[in-house]
């Protein structure tokens, strides 16, 4: 199996997108190339994704999925490219200005506040915002300001609607592995992006955990109207939730399509993602 064969299936209608398609898009990725020390970790690479959608990206480790991601929001310049979001490039400008722009994200180290409470780690979300300092922001907690008061409310709002409304007053370290999944995607939802970058939201979580990740982006997406854009090697996963799937390889892009079109290219799912 070589990348020439993959490659060639770009050519395929079903496999691209026209430009009326891409009329819609929210995000658009631009031929955007990283390499480091010589190597391109990203070469090339475009993407669109569309408002009100779920696009997964997939593809093996090292084919440049979370360098894609970095770039798009800001914790990597790109060598060359361009980042748009409705239609207003990104590029160059640092990550908290990326997240007042309406995006946010998830991490696979999840970057939660241990010894703080799932409440306490979703209302610092809120309040960071708006610029303010970590410290300031920890002091304004004990505060009962009706600006505090307000993000107490909606960070209870947001961990009811991720399902841990009963946990809000437990140390997030306390929390088993997919609850801290739970409580990021919380965190992640704070800022109230409208676009979404979730860095593999199931991966080493069990079976009944991930049947209630899927509904949560489930109604992300039909009930409060966001976009999601989100990287995963769960397949099963991949296929039954997304709207789109691009596969990556070696920095480049070497598929896109439905779900239905994807899981009929036997040779892409065994040579990058077994």
């Amino acid at each position: 199996m070589t990348i020439s064969f993959f490659l060639a299936n770009l050519e395929r209608e079903d496999l691209v997108f026209t430009k009326t398609q891409l009329a819609d898009a929210m995000l658009e990725i631009k031929n955007i190339c990283k390499a480091f020390d010589g190597i391109r970790a990203v070469d090339d690479f475009s993407l669109w994704v569309e408002a009100g959608k779920i696009t997964s990206l997939i593809g093996p480790n090292g084919a440049g999925k979370t360098t894609a991601f970095n770039i798009a929001t800001g914790f990597l310049l790109p060598d060359r490219g361009d980042v748009l979001l409705d239609g207003r490039s990104l590029v160059k400008l640092p990550p908290y200005r990326i997240a007042r722009q309406g995006i946010n994200r998830t991490f696979q180290n999840l970057r939660l506040f241990k010894k703080l409470t799932a409440l306490e780690n979703v209302v610092l979300g809120r309040q960071n915002q708006k610029g303010e300092r970590f410290f300031n922001a920890l002091l304004t907690f004990s505060k009962t300001s009706s600006e505090h008061r307000e993000h107490v409310e909606k960070a209870e709002a947001l961990l009811e609607f991720v399902g841990l409304q009963d946990h809000k007053d437990e140390l997030a370290e306390n929390l088993s592995y997919g609850q801290q999944k739970l409580l990021s995607v919380a965190c992640c939802l704070a800022t109230e992006p409208q676009l979404l970058l979730l860095d593999e939201p199931v991966s080493g979580v069990q079976p009944a955990m991930i049947d209630k990740i899927v509904q949560i982006i489930r109604d992300l997406v039909s009930t409060q109207h966001k976009t999601v854009l989100l990287i995963e090697h769960n397949i099963d996963f991949v296929l039954g939730i997304s709207d789109t799937v691009a596969v990556m390889d070696e920095g480049k892009k070497i598929a896109e399509g439905p779900p239905s079109v994807i899981k009929d290219l036997p040779e892409i799912l065994e040579a990058y993602l077994s």
